[in-house]
């Protein structure tokens, strides 16, 4: 049997009393999600396959800890929104709604139990240049869909929850927003978010992510859902509505982070599908946005298919140029190595030796494998270092990602697991000890790739990523990336020189 869990939490929750951690009271409980098919993940095995789990009661528990794109034709009519101090992000609208940038939230018409939760908990001072732009699109009736994409660590997390939140009736006890994500660690993320900026209005959610054995309960067994924002990963959510146990009678707002993935026949484009057509039939002027750094070619084309088969209706846009798609506060650099062995050297002796000094590590393998060959190599030599991927247990993966988020580790490996999504400001330093590529071929995965070049200096912050470069095929890989994004990627001189990777990091201003 398979399990998976959701936390029920409030909006009304207590301060949380460290970072990642939250007093709410919450409800436990679970059905069984589907598994993934080969090739349904970015990362080496299927992320939200729980394990082999035997029923238990139900009962109450601890939550899991919180720790360019131009689509459509010109004939539309369309208008042009741009941002002054901000060339890189444009809007393109459909029909004659007027938007205006929102300069402050108070030009949003926010509630006052919103405006305090963003002041007060999230510390917000005005809004971003993309929340400017993409939440009066949002927020203005008659509520049209959107498709933004914008860079890492812009702001867009704020953009669909504040969008949510606006959009619930506190006094209706029924899911009125539903966000889907491709991992149960960005769900969890989210809900963090959701519960920091939301906790002065009453509002409640429920997370709806795959279980660990404490957590489990069957599904007949659950109640209906009645929280009235759901936030969790696509199998749980289809199982629950396959079950009748969430309604979308009511759904006023449904949101895909990382749509690109989600939308994506490599990822989770059936399980997608069947969810929104579930909303349409009940709710069929719900609003839909989908958020993601980036866009390749063929999801264009299938967003723009799905609104007009599905939805036909037109939609909003928002993107950047895909050459100004890099972080320019993140400094890139290919290091050559010799062979295998040497890309393990050089991460012990140079990159963590100086990147200790600076923040906290992240290193992406392309396996669940290479993950534990090189966790073996450095923990052999003396480094305390963590690993992530897919095939862990929940409750492991959860602990590894609370750990890290509280400092209390200062080096992660991981597949691509964590590529997408994962906010962690002390976060320097990134490693490519592999290049990505797309699932069976020899092209680079270039979405993957700026996905975890954004995993360092996030919010602008310094960072730097090392790229390693180990062969002919790593070579001609980075090589295509750097034509792809209009970029080069400077050069490590010699991988045997600590003088080189110091005026690297001090290039990249982190020393």
């Amino acid at each position: 049997m398979e399990s998976d869990a959701s936390s029920i939490t409030t909006a009304k929750s207590e301060p949380r009393s460290t970072e990642g951690e939250s007093n709410a009271s919450t409800t436990t409980t679970a059905t069984a999600e589907p598994k993934s098919t080969e090739g349904r993940r970015w990362a080496d095995v299927a992320d939200d396959e729980p394990e082999e789990v035997p029923e238990t009661s139900d009962g109450t528990s601890t939550p899991p800890d919180l720790g360019a794109m131009t689509i459509g034709d010109s004939s539309r009519g369309n208008q042009t929104l741009a941002d002054p101090e901000d060339s890189s992000i444009e809007a393109v609208t459909s029909g004659d709604t007027p938007y205006k940038s929102a300069k402050t939230f108070e030009d949003l018409n926010l509630s006052p139990e919103l405006l305090k939760g963003l002041y007060v908990e999230m510390k917000f001072e005005r809004p971003s240049k993309i929340q400017e732009i993409s939440l009066p699109m949002i927020l203005t009736p008659p509520y049209k869909n959107l498709v933004a994409q914008a860079h890492n660590g812009s702001g867009k997390t704020t953009c669909f929850v504040l969008g949510m939140l606006s959009r619930v009736d506190p006094n209706l006890r029924a899911p009125q927003a539903l966000c889907i994500c491709p991992t149960r660690e960005l769900a969890i993320q989210n809900m963090e978010v959701l519960l920091k900026m939301g906790k002065y209005t009453g509002i409640t959610s429920i997370l709806a992510i795959p279980a660990d054995r404490e957590h489990y309960v069957p599904v007949g067994k659950m109640p209906p859902i009645d929280k009235q924002v759901v936030i969790g990963t696509p199998g749980t959510i289809s199982k629950w509505m396959t079950a009748k146990k969430l309604s979308m009678s009511f759904m006023k707002i449904l949101v895909f982070d990382e749509a690109d993935h989600m939308l994506a026949e490599s990822g989770f484009q059936d399980d997608s599908v069947k969810i929104m057509k579930n909303i349409l039939k009940s709710s069929p002027q719900c609003q839909i946005l989908l958020f993601s750094a980036t866009f390749n070619d063929a999801v264009r084309a299938f967003v723009d298919k799905i609104h007009k088969d599905l939805f036909v209706r037109d939609y909003n846009q928002m993107f950047v140029k895909k050459e100004e798609l890099s972080l320019d506060s993140v400094k890139q650099y290919k290091v050559y190595c010799p062979d295998e062995l040497t890309k393990v050297m050089i991460i012990r002796d140079r990159i963590l030796e100086l990147g200790e000094k600076v923040g906290q590590t992240i290193i992406f393998v392309r396996s669940r494998n290479s993950t534990a060959v090189l966790h073996n190599s450095l923990v052999e030599l003396g480094y305390d270092v963590t690993t992530i991927q897919g095939a862990l247990k929940q409750e492991d993966r959860d602990k590894i990602i609370r750990e890290f988020r509280d400092g209390l580790t200062k080096v992660l490996i991981s597949t691509d697991v964590l590529a997408r999504g994962f906010d962690q400001s002390q976060v320097n330093l990134v490693v490519n000890c592999d290049l990505p590529i797309r699932h069976n071929s020899m092209e680079p995965d270039y979405e993957t790739y700026l996905h975890r070049v954004g995993r360092a200096g996030r919010f602008g912050r310094k960072g730097a990523v090392f790229n390693l470069i180990c062969d002919e095929r790593d070579k001609m890989l980075m090589e295509k990336i750097e034509k792809h994004f209009n970029i080069q990627a400077a050069e490590v001189s010699s991988w045997q020189s600590e003088e080189d990777f110091q005026d690297a990091l001090s290039k990249a201003g982190l020393v």
